[in-house]
């Protein structure tokens, strides 16, 4: 697969995320619907920080690396959205437990830069 059909893919695959989102937002009382109702709020909260984080982070790589190594930064690329989604998630449901303090976010994000640089250092 070609670096151009791997982003539009995510393109598409994104945009059809951020909709199924803003239909959960729009259509989910999660009051109502329960545990089922908060999952697929997450879920599509994942996929959508997921693929605008990696859309993001691939165009400031290509922009400041100068088109070098375009291969590598898109795996990269999608590592890292995926971490700043999981995190932006684990901060969501520490909030809707009330349980978020600033040092909790703190953890959560040294955490994902740990993880980050474990995979760096490979």
């Amino acid at each position: 697969m070609t670096v151009r059909g791997y982003l539009w893919g995510m393109r598409f695959s994104t945009s059809v995320a951020v909709s199924a989102l803003g239909l959960v937002i729009y259509s989910v009382n999660p009051l109502r619907d329960g545990i089922l109702g908060q999952a697929l709020f997450y879920v599509s909260l994942f996929f959508s920080i997921t693929g605008l984080a990696t859309l993001f982070l691939f165009w400031l790589r290509r922009r400041f690396a100068n088109n070098e190594t375009v291969y590598l930064n898109v795996g990269v690329s999608f590592r890292q959205g995926m971490l700043v989604a999981l995190a932006v998630c684990i901060l969501f449901a520490l909030q809707s437990f009330r349980l978020l303090v600033w040092w909790d976010a703190g953890l959560v994000i040294v955490g994902a830069l740990l993880v980050e640089l474990w995979f760096l250092s490979k």
